[in-house]
């Protein structure tokens, strides 16, 4: 396997010294040494500030990235696809999804100037790799970061019940999103996931113990199924594969915040413990509210636990829209910093420059999310689009690239490498899969809801479903 020496012996992890994108040069070296005491003082204090992130931190910073509101779109899926299909999905996809988490980790061991998941495009397909992969990371996080604001306003007109304007509480979501990336260290943001977890748990624990004690009120089953929905079509049951695929796609950040651990070598535990995680929450969550609702389980599912119930549920989860929602800002925002301010002191945000270049990027990316999500009437089918067509590579593709073209030793047909050679064949080929019909099946939903009328406006007063 990849060794980790390189990561350990260099003072400066997190963001590193050496540029992002590029190995460490003459000129950088000659740049470097011509810096004042002053600044080499504050580069060193910068590079302690970001290498503070132990597993365990790791591990709750990944559940703030990972496990969000979508989890509670899990029912919907599981009444699409069938129990049966739902759970094996669940459980298969969530393992696939730790293995290439790990291929991930094994690069950032034996490549420990990759800061962004860009540096490995760079790693694989060259400066055309690091410029698409680059596009590609700032797009769907800012898309993202769109999303959490149209939650973050749906979520306050569930709990106000009132007339006013959706657009209003879109820029109360899309402030709070702000102030919450602030802080530009990682292990800033660990200390808010205790409260992220805790939100989403708790949210979905009231949502099964309400549709659980209203279908025993009821007396009677629910219709739930363990096959396939009957008047599920091949775009309605793949857009239920692509949600589960989705609620998986913690790896588009695992290279930015595995930069900040004074120890990597020891990321292995926190995807085993955060995949274990994700896989019982998911599965429970889509298994349980499905077969108390049945097929008629919304999505989000606590807009089934009745009026009352999901005002509280609602409440509950404002935690896990902001926080989760303001770190794709936060990693976004220190990708485009550390390439403006590379090989500058500026980058390490511990100077009034540096502060000020990162509040004023930060308030550009979110207002850029919020105008994009209120904008496009189809903004929740585009990021639909968006995560087919970037995080079928994220999570699945690109690590299996990875591993033939960075980590493999010897043949891939050898004996010891057989195994590994299959696996990594099953991330490609699934990533390829939802690729194609992930991005399909996006498109002509697109063009359902256009047939059908009910496309919102842009700048919308109706929230955005």
């Amino acid at each position: 396997m990849a060794s980790n020496t390189k990561k350990e012996s260099t003072p400066a992890a997190g963001p590193s010294q050496i540029s992002s994108g590029d190995g460490l040069n003459e000129d950088t070296v000659g740049q470097v040494r011509e810096l004042t005491d002053v600044e080499k003082a504050r580069m060193q204090d910068g590079a302690a500030h970001f290498n503070r992130l132990g597993w365990k931190r790791l591990t709750v910073v990944l559940i703030v990235e990972a496990i969000a509101l979508g989890s509670l779109g899990m029912p919907q899926a599981f009444a699409t696809l069938g129990m049966v299909a739902g759970t094996i999905l669940c459980v298969g996809l969530g393992l696939l999804a730790i293995y290439s988490s790990y291929v991930v980790g094994q690069v950032k061991l034996k490549y420990p100037h990759v800061e962004h998941y860009a540096d490995a495009g760079k790693l694989i397909m060259g400066r055309f790799g690091y410029e698409l992969i680059g596009a590609m990371f700032v797009l769907q996080l800012t898309f993202l970061l769109g999303s959490h604001t149209l939650t973050g306003s749906i979520a306050f007109i569930q709990l106000s019940n009132s007339g006013i304007c959706s657009i209003i509480f879109g820029v109360v979501s899309a402030i709070i999103l702000l102030l919450l990336a602030i802080p530009p260290s990682f292990t800033e943001v660990a200390i808010l996931g205790y409260i992220d977890f805790a939100s989403i748990i708790i949210a979905i624990g009231v949502t099964i113990i309400a549709t659980g004690i209203q279908r025993t009120d009821i007396g009677m089953a629910s219709d739930w199924s363990a096959w396939p929905a009957k008047d599920a079509g091949f775009v309605e049951a793949f857009i239920a594969v692509t949600n589960i695929v989705f609620a998986y796609s913690f790896a588009i950040c695992q290279f930015s915040f595995m930069d900040e651990m004074h120890t990597p070598k020891d990321f292995v535990k926190s995807i085993w413990v955060l995949g274990i995680i994700e896989i019982i929450i998911y599965t429970l969550t889509g298994a349980l509210i499905y077969a108390f609702v049945g097929q008629g389980v919304k999505s989000p599912a606590l807009l089934s636990a009745g009026t009352l119930i999901s005002k509280i549920a609602f409440g509950v989860a404002l935690p896990v829209i902001f926080i989760s929602g303001s770190i794709n800002g936060t990693v976004v925002a220190r990708y485009i910093h550390g390439r403006i301010y590379r090989d500058s002191v500026t980058r390490f945000i511990n100077t009034p420059k540096g502060w000020v270049s990162w509040i004023l990027l930060i308030t550009l990316i979110t207002v850029t999310a919020w105008v994009i999500a209120e904008a496009i009437p189809f903004f929740s089918d585009l990021l639909a689009i968006s995560s087919s067509l970037f995080v079928s590579g994220f999570t699945f593709y690109f690590p299996a690239m990875m591993w033939f073209m960075l980590i493999r030793q010897g043949s891939p047909f050898s004996r010891e490498n057989l195994v590994w050679t299959a696996l990594n064949l099953l991330c490609f080929v699934v990533g390829l899969v939802v690729l194609v019909g992930g991005t399909y099946s996006s498109i002509m939903d697109i063009m359902h809801h256009y047939e059908a009328h009910d496309v919102r406006g842009a700048f919308s007063c109706s929230s955005a479903e």
